[in-house]
């Protein structure tokens, strides 16, 4: 189904701390994905972004469980995910277990701390929404890493960038912006990633949101490891 670079992927994200994917969903899925936004029997949630100053958008969880596609890009993109999330660990302890091969015993580990709602979402922006710099953490159980897929076709809207501010220790921040098109996604750090030092790695922390929507229609599929309180 993928054809995925997994060890350039662990080296992208240890050097920016996010990585690009091509070709994550297929134009079909992802217009079928935009054409069920307003299906509310899919959701457990919905967010209005600009009531709790998030932003200026809307986004929607899913609930358990979930659509056979998105239960797919999960599981795989875990597994390939867990051998770097277990690397991290080493090199800068993000916690005090490893991250087992398959999705659903991390989930046990989630619903063994109380966190057991979905968390894979679907966002929409129009024109002036943002989504401001965060950390998508819902509890004391957490993956290191996350997915974002762009489910609107790059010519639908300007602006929208995905942006990610990396914070070092004792150092000025950097801020990156990446562009995706449509089924193109982007995996990164949920919260901190390995710098490496003279001494060994050294925690850094990353923070991701979307820029200023400045004309047209964004859809994104958010595809988050760890379930929620």
């Amino acid at each position: 189904m993928f054809t995925i670079d997994w060890e350039l992927v662990k080296q992208e994200l240890e050097d920016n701390g996010f990585c690009k994917i091509e070709n994550v969903i297929n134009k079909e899925d992802c217009d079928n994905l935009i054409n069920h936004y307003d299906d509310s029997d899919l959701y457990r949630n919905t967010i209005n972004m600009e009531r709790y100053r998030f932003g200026i958008g809307e986004y929607k969880y899913f609930h358990y469980p979930l659509s056979d596609r998105i239960k797919t890009i999960r599981e795989y993109f875990y597994t390939n995910l867990s051998f770097i999330a277990n690397d991290w660990n080493q090199k800068i302890k993000l916690n005090n277990y490893s991250y087992p091969k398959n999705l659903y015993e991390f989930l046990r580990i989630c619903n063994e701390n109380q966190q057991t709602k979905a968390t894979p979402l679907i966002l929409k922006y129009t024109e002036n929404g943002y989504n401001c710099l965060h950390q998508d953490i819902y509890g004391e159980v957490y993956f290191p890493f996350q997915l974002v897929v762009s489910l609107s076709e790059r010519e639908e809207y300007q602006g929208g960038e995905n942006i990610f501010v990396k914070q070092i220790p004792r150092a000025q921040s950097r801020g990156y912006s990446v562009s995706l098109n449509k089924g193109d996604g982007i995996i990164f750090s949920t919260k901190h990633c390995p710098i490496k030092g003279k001494k060994g790695y050294y925690k850094g922390t990353l923070k991701h949101g979307v820029s200023t929507i400045l004309s047209g229609e964004r859809y994104g599929l958010g595809v988050i490891f760890h379930d929620a309180q």
